[in-house]
Protein backbone atom coordinates (compact mmCIF):
# COMPACT_ATOMS: atom_id res chain seq x y z
CA UNK A 1 0.00 0.00 0.00
CA UNK A 2 1.51 3.40 -1.18
CA UNK A 3 1.78 6.50 1.62
CA UNK A 4 -1.12 8.42 -0.35
CA UNK A 5 -3.37 5.33 -0.03
CA UNK A 6 -2.56 4.88 3.72
CA UNK A 7 -3.49 8.37 4.53
CA UNK A 8 -6.39 8.09 2.55
CA UNK A 9 -7.37 4.80 4.26
CA UNK A 10 -6.67 6.42 7.77
CA UNK A 11 -9.05 9.77 6.87
CA UNK A 12 -11.57 7.63 6.07
CA UNK A 13 -11.28 5.37 9.30
CA UNK A 14 -11.27 8.71 11.49
CA UNK A 15 -14.07 9.74 9.09
CA UNK A 16 -16.24 6.74 10.25
CA UNK A 17 -14.98 6.82 13.88
CA UNK A 18 -16.76 10.48 14.19
CA UNK A 19 -19.84 9.82 12.24
CA UNK A 20 -19.03 12.11 9.65
CA UNK A 21 -19.27 11.77 5.39
CA UNK A 22 -16.83 13.71 2.49
CA UNK A 23 -20.88 15.12 1.86
CA UNK A 24 -20.62 16.32 5.71
CA UNK A 25 -17.90 17.95 4.75
CA UNK A 26 -19.15 19.71 1.50
CA UNK A 27 -22.39 20.37 2.87
CA UNK A 28 -20.53 22.34 5.86
CA UNK A 29 -18.35 24.38 3.57
CA UNK A 30 -21.42 25.27 1.87
CA UNK A 31 -23.38 26.29 4.42
CA UNK A 32 -20.51 28.67 5.80
CA UNK A 33 -20.57 30.45 3.11
CA UNK A 34 -22.82 34.16 3.51
CA UNK A 35 -24.48 33.99 0.64
CA UNK A 36 -27.09 36.99 0.37
CA UNK A 37 -30.71 36.88 -0.97
CA UNK A 38 -32.10 38.41 -4.65
CA UNK A 39 -32.77 41.01 -2.25
CA UNK A 40 -29.76 42.15 -0.61
CA UNK A 41 -27.84 41.51 -3.74
CA UNK A 42 -29.46 43.37 -6.75
CA UNK A 43 -28.87 46.49 -5.38
CA UNK A 44 -24.92 45.64 -5.59
CA UNK A 45 -25.09 44.21 -8.90
CA UNK A 46 -27.44 47.55 -10.18
CA UNK A 47 -24.85 49.87 -8.43
CA UNK A 48 -22.01 48.06 -10.23
CA UNK A 49 -23.34 47.85 -13.88
CA UNK A 50 -23.14 50.56 -16.87
CA UNK A 51 -25.76 53.01 -16.96
CA UNK A 52 -26.82 50.53 -20.30
CA UNK A 53 -27.14 47.87 -18.64
CA UNK A 54 -28.98 49.23 -15.81
CA UNK A 55 -31.90 50.32 -17.97
CA UNK A 56 -32.06 47.23 -20.01
CA UNK A 57 -31.85 44.64 -16.92
CA UNK A 58 -33.53 47.03 -14.10
CA UNK A 59 -37.70 45.83 -14.94
CA UNK A 60 -36.20 42.30 -14.83
CA UNK A 61 -33.92 42.60 -11.55
CA UNK A 62 -37.03 43.89 -9.79
CA UNK A 63 -39.44 42.04 -10.87
CA UNK A 64 -36.17 38.86 -9.49
CA UNK A 65 -36.56 40.73 -5.82
CA UNK A 66 -40.58 40.89 -6.03
CA UNK A 67 -40.79 37.20 -6.63
CA UNK A 68 -37.34 35.49 -5.23
CA UNK A 69 -36.86 38.60 -2.68
CA UNK A 70 -35.96 36.19 0.56
CA UNK A 71 -34.41 33.48 -2.07
CA UNK A 72 -30.36 33.11 -1.70
CA UNK A 73 -28.53 33.33 -5.28
CA UNK A 74 -27.62 29.68 -4.87
CA UNK A 75 -31.03 28.00 -4.12
CA UNK A 76 -32.90 28.26 -7.60
CA UNK A 77 -32.53 26.01 -10.63
CA UNK A 78 -32.85 25.91 -14.08
CA UNK A 79 -36.01 24.65 -13.85
CA UNK A 80 -37.17 27.28 -11.69
CA UNK A 81 -35.63 30.08 -13.88
CA UNK A 82 -37.33 28.93 -17.16
CA UNK A 83 -41.19 28.79 -15.30
CA UNK A 84 -40.08 32.49 -14.48
CA UNK A 85 -39.30 32.67 -18.24
CA UNK A 86 -42.37 31.67 -19.08
CA UNK A 87 -44.36 33.90 -16.71
CA UNK A 88 -42.62 36.96 -17.83
CA UNK A 89 -43.25 36.01 -21.96
CA UNK A 90 -47.12 35.40 -20.45
CA UNK A 91 -47.39 38.55 -19.43
CA UNK A 92 -45.55 40.65 -21.88
CA UNK A 93 -47.36 43.68 -23.00
CA UNK A 94 -49.35 43.29 -26.53
CA UNK A 95 -47.60 45.45 -28.84
CA UNK A 96 -48.02 45.50 -32.88
CA UNK A 97 -44.15 44.17 -32.48
CA UNK A 98 -44.52 41.89 -30.17
CA UNK A 99 -43.36 38.39 -31.09
CA UNK A 100 -44.70 36.38 -28.16
CA UNK A 101 -42.53 37.72 -25.58
CA UNK A 102 -39.41 36.46 -27.20
CA UNK A 103 -37.53 39.82 -26.63
CA UNK A 104 -38.44 39.88 -22.55
CA UNK A 105 -37.16 35.89 -22.15
CA UNK A 106 -33.87 36.90 -23.91
CA UNK A 107 -33.17 40.30 -21.88
CA UNK A 108 -34.43 38.30 -18.80
CA UNK A 109 -31.99 35.48 -19.39
CA UNK A 110 -29.25 38.46 -20.08
CA UNK A 111 -30.22 40.22 -16.96
CA UNK A 112 -29.75 36.57 -14.75
CA UNK A 113 -26.46 35.71 -16.24
CA UNK A 114 -24.93 39.32 -15.79
CA UNK A 115 -25.99 38.65 -11.92
CA UNK A 116 -24.72 35.43 -11.36
CA UNK A 117 -21.79 36.18 -13.34
CA UNK A 118 -21.04 39.00 -10.89
CA UNK A 119 -22.09 36.85 -7.86
CA UNK A 120 -19.59 34.15 -8.98
CA UNK A 121 -16.65 37.04 -9.35
CA UNK A 122 -17.62 38.07 -5.90
CA UNK A 123 -17.59 34.41 -4.81
CA UNK A 124 -21.20 34.08 -3.20
CA UNK A 125 -21.15 30.86 -5.54
CA UNK A 126 -18.58 28.95 -8.69
CA UNK A 127 -19.20 28.72 -11.74
CA UNK A 128 -20.35 25.08 -11.35
CA UNK A 129 -23.52 26.54 -9.38
CA UNK A 130 -24.57 29.44 -11.85
CA UNK A 131 -28.08 28.04 -12.94
CA UNK A 132 -28.43 30.76 -15.76
CA UNK A 133 -25.57 29.14 -17.84
CA UNK A 134 -27.85 26.49 -17.99
CA UNK A 135 -30.41 27.72 -19.47
CA UNK A 136 -30.77 28.54 -23.57
CA UNK A 137 -31.24 31.83 -24.54
CA UNK A 138 -33.41 32.10 -27.20
CA UNK A 139 -32.33 33.30 -30.45
CA UNK A 140 -32.83 37.05 -31.98
CA UNK A 141 -34.65 37.44 -34.74
CA UNK A 142 -33.80 39.76 -37.43
CA UNK A 143 -34.31 43.32 -37.66
CA UNK A 144 -37.79 44.34 -38.88
CA UNK A 145 -36.10 47.97 -39.37
CA UNK A 146 -34.88 49.20 -42.79
CA UNK A 147 -33.71 52.00 -44.69
CA UNK A 148 -36.35 54.74 -44.80
CA UNK A 149 -37.05 55.98 -48.77
CA UNK A 150 -36.13 59.52 -49.58
CA UNK A 151 -39.72 60.82 -50.19
CA UNK A 152 -40.52 59.61 -46.79
CA UNK A 153 -37.61 60.87 -45.04
CA UNK A 154 -38.47 64.50 -46.34
CA UNK A 155 -42.31 64.04 -44.82
CA UNK A 156 -40.65 63.04 -41.35
CA UNK A 157 -38.32 66.45 -41.71
CA UNK A 158 -41.06 68.64 -42.63
CA UNK A 159 -43.55 67.47 -39.82
CA UNK A 160 -40.66 68.07 -37.63
CA UNK A 161 -40.13 71.32 -38.67
CA UNK A 162 -43.32 72.82 -38.90
CA UNK A 163 -44.87 71.32 -35.48
CA UNK A 164 -43.96 71.32 -31.62
CA UNK A 165 -42.77 73.77 -29.09
CA UNK A 166 -39.14 73.41 -30.24
CA UNK A 167 -38.89 72.70 -34.10
CA UNK A 168 -35.47 73.99 -34.11
CA UNK A 169 -34.45 71.53 -31.62
CA UNK A 170 -36.62 68.25 -33.53
CA UNK A 171 -35.08 69.15 -36.76
CA UNK A 172 -31.14 69.36 -35.58
CA UNK A 173 -31.63 65.52 -33.83
CA UNK A 174 -32.97 64.49 -37.19
CA UNK A 175 -30.08 65.88 -39.04
CA UNK A 176 -27.55 64.47 -36.88
CA UNK A 177 -28.32 61.21 -36.66
CA UNK A 178 -29.35 61.25 -40.56
CA UNK A 179 -25.40 62.59 -41.18
CA UNK A 180 -23.61 60.36 -38.67
CA UNK A 181 -26.41 57.39 -38.15
CA UNK A 182 -24.98 57.57 -34.55
CA UNK A 183 -26.99 55.79 -31.48
CA UNK A 184 -29.42 57.90 -29.21
CA UNK A 185 -26.83 57.27 -26.65
CA UNK A 186 -24.05 59.07 -28.50
CA UNK A 187 -26.30 62.33 -29.25
CA UNK A 188 -27.14 62.63 -25.52
CA UNK A 189 -23.82 62.04 -24.35
CA UNK A 190 -22.60 64.79 -26.98
CA UNK A 191 -20.70 68.00 -24.77
CA UNK A 192 -19.45 71.51 -26.60
CA UNK A 193 -15.66 69.77 -25.81
CA UNK A 194 -16.50 67.13 -28.57
CA UNK A 195 -17.11 69.49 -31.33
CA UNK A 196 -13.76 70.12 -33.31
CA UNK A 197 -15.47 72.83 -35.90
CA UNK A 198 -11.75 73.19 -38.03
CA UNK A 199 -12.05 69.29 -38.66
CA UNK A 200 -15.91 69.20 -38.76
CA UNK A 201 -15.74 66.13 -36.41
CA UNK A 202 -17.64 65.31 -33.12
CA UNK A 203 -16.58 62.67 -30.64
CA UNK A 204 -19.27 60.26 -29.98
CA UNK A 205 -19.74 58.41 -26.95
CA UNK A 206 -22.13 54.83 -27.64
CA UNK A 207 -22.53 51.71 -26.58
CA UNK A 208 -19.85 49.39 -24.82
CA UNK A 209 -17.78 52.44 -24.01
CA UNK A 210 -16.83 52.95 -27.63
CA UNK A 211 -15.14 56.42 -28.76
CA UNK A 212 -14.32 57.63 -31.83
CA UNK A 213 -14.23 60.75 -33.83
CA UNK A 214 -17.03 61.22 -36.47
CA UNK A 215 -17.31 63.91 -39.59
CA UNK A 216 -20.14 65.88 -39.75
CA UNK A 217 -20.49 68.29 -42.08
CA UNK A 218 -19.81 72.39 -42.54
CA UNK A 219 -23.41 73.15 -42.43
CA UNK A 220 -23.98 70.99 -39.44
CA UNK A 221 -21.57 71.63 -37.28
CA UNK A 222 -22.76 75.72 -37.81
CA UNK A 223 -26.13 74.65 -36.53
CA UNK A 224 -24.69 72.85 -33.70
CA UNK A 225 -22.19 75.70 -32.48
CA UNK A 226 -25.75 77.67 -32.95
CA UNK A 227 -27.33 76.01 -30.29
CA UNK A 228 -24.92 76.16 -27.95
CA UNK A 229 -24.50 79.46 -28.28
CA UNK A 230 -28.51 80.32 -28.15
CA UNK A 231 -28.57 77.80 -24.96
CA UNK A 232 -26.96 78.78 -21.71
CA UNK A 233 -25.20 76.00 -20.18
CA UNK A 234 -22.17 74.77 -18.83
CA UNK A 235 -19.01 73.14 -20.45
CA UNK A 236 -20.34 70.00 -19.08
CA UNK A 237 -23.50 70.29 -20.28
CA UNK A 238 -24.88 68.41 -22.79
CA UNK A 239 -24.82 70.19 -26.26
CA UNK A 240 -28.23 68.74 -26.86
CA UNK A 241 -30.86 70.74 -24.78
CA UNK A 242 -34.18 72.90 -24.51
CA UNK A 243 -34.63 76.66 -24.27
CA UNK A 244 -34.35 76.92 -20.49
CA UNK A 245 -30.82 75.09 -20.61
CA UNK A 246 -32.16 71.48 -19.39
CA UNK A 247 -30.55 68.93 -21.60
CA UNK A 248 -33.00 66.59 -23.16
CA UNK A 249 -33.53 63.19 -22.32
CA UNK A 250 -34.95 59.83 -24.41
CA UNK A 251 -38.00 61.48 -23.78
CA UNK A 252 -38.01 63.88 -26.19
CA UNK A 253 -36.88 61.01 -28.72
CA UNK A 254 -40.09 59.44 -27.49
CA UNK A 255 -42.40 63.25 -27.85
CA UNK A 256 -41.05 63.65 -31.20
CA UNK A 257 -41.71 60.01 -32.88
CA UNK A 258 -45.37 60.44 -31.31
CA UNK A 259 -45.50 63.85 -32.78
CA UNK A 260 -44.84 62.84 -35.95
CA UNK A 261 -47.31 59.46 -35.71
CA UNK A 262 -49.72 61.99 -35.40
CA UNK A 263 -49.23 63.19 -39.14
CA UNK A 264 -47.93 60.66 -40.71
CA UNK A 265 -50.03 57.20 -39.63
CA UNK A 266 -47.55 55.12 -41.73
CA UNK A 267 -44.94 56.11 -39.43
CA UNK A 268 -47.50 55.18 -36.37
CA UNK A 269 -47.99 51.92 -37.99
CA UNK A 270 -44.55 50.72 -38.80
CA UNK A 271 -43.43 52.40 -35.57
CA UNK A 272 -40.37 53.93 -37.04
CA UNK A 273 -38.18 54.92 -34.64
CA UNK A 274 -34.16 57.69 -34.28
CA UNK A 275 -32.88 53.68 -34.96
CA UNK A 276 -34.52 53.50 -38.74
CA UNK A 277 -32.47 56.34 -39.48
CA UNK A 278 -29.05 54.67 -38.64
CA UNK A 279 -30.39 51.82 -41.09
CA UNK A 280 -31.13 54.52 -43.70
CA UNK A 281 -28.01 56.12 -43.81
CA UNK A 282 -25.97 53.08 -43.41
CA UNK A 283 -27.26 51.02 -46.16
CA UNK A 284 -26.78 54.45 -48.24
CA UNK A 285 -23.14 54.00 -47.54
CA UNK A 286 -22.95 50.48 -48.09
CA UNK A 287 -24.48 50.72 -51.48
CA UNK A 288 -22.00 53.27 -52.27
CA UNK A 289 -19.20 53.37 -50.76
CA UNK A 290 -18.98 49.25 -49.80
CA UNK A 291 -18.63 47.38 -46.44
CA UNK A 292 -15.63 48.25 -44.87
CA UNK A 293 -16.92 52.62 -45.12
CA UNK A 294 -20.32 51.44 -43.94
CA UNK A 295 -18.41 49.70 -40.83
CA UNK A 296 -16.38 52.62 -40.04
CA UNK A 297 -19.47 55.09 -40.70
CA UNK A 298 -21.06 52.67 -37.96
CA UNK A 299 -18.61 52.46 -35.20
CA UNK A 300 -18.25 48.80 -35.65
CA UNK A 301 -14.47 48.44 -36.07
CA UNK A 302 -13.05 45.61 -34.76
CA UNK A 303 -17.05 43.73 -34.24
CA UNK A 304 -16.94 42.13 -37.67
CA UNK A 305 -15.97 38.33 -37.33
CA UNK A 306 -14.46 38.37 -40.60
CA UNK A 307 -10.33 38.03 -39.99
CA UNK A 308 -10.29 39.88 -43.09
CA UNK A 309 -11.58 43.47 -41.58
CA UNK A 310 -8.77 43.44 -39.77
CA UNK A 311 -6.51 44.40 -42.53
CA UNK A 312 -9.35 46.58 -44.96
CA UNK A 313 -10.43 49.27 -42.11
CA UNK A 314 -11.92 52.54 -43.58
CA UNK A 315 -10.24 55.78 -42.65
CA UNK A 316 -11.44 58.68 -41.11
CA UNK A 317 -11.07 60.37 -44.66
CA UNK A 318 -12.35 57.56 -46.29
CA UNK A 319 -15.90 58.36 -44.09
CA UNK A 320 -15.47 61.73 -44.75
CA UNK A 321 -15.86 61.06 -48.49
CA UNK A 322 -18.91 59.30 -47.66
CA UNK A 323 -20.73 61.99 -46.03
CA UNK A 324 -19.51 64.54 -48.51
CA UNK A 325 -21.38 62.52 -51.21
CA UNK A 326 -24.44 61.81 -48.68
CA UNK A 327 -24.82 65.48 -48.01
CA UNK A 328 -23.83 67.16 -51.05
CA UNK A 329 -20.65 69.08 -49.03
CA UNK A 330 -17.31 69.35 -49.52
CA UNK A 331 -15.64 68.04 -46.08
CA UNK A 332 -12.44 69.66 -44.59
CA UNK A 333 -11.25 65.70 -44.24
CA UNK A 334 -12.52 64.01 -47.81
Amino acid sequence: MTAARADLEAARLLLDRLGVSPADLLQADHNDRQIPTFAEYVPIVEAAVSDGSRRAYRSYWRRLVEKWGDRRLDEPSPSDIERLIQEIKANVVARRNARGGRSAAELFVAAMRCLYKRAVADGHITAAEDPAQKVAKPRRLPSTRRAVADARLAEINQIAATTGDDPDLDTLLLRLHTETACRRGGALALLPADLDPDQCLILLREKGETVRWQPVSPTLMRHLLRHIEERPATPATAVLRYRNGRPISRRRYDHLWQRIGAHLPWVAIQQISTHWLRHTTLTWVERRFGHAVAQAYAGHLGGDASVTSTYVRATLQEVAAALAALTDEPHPLA
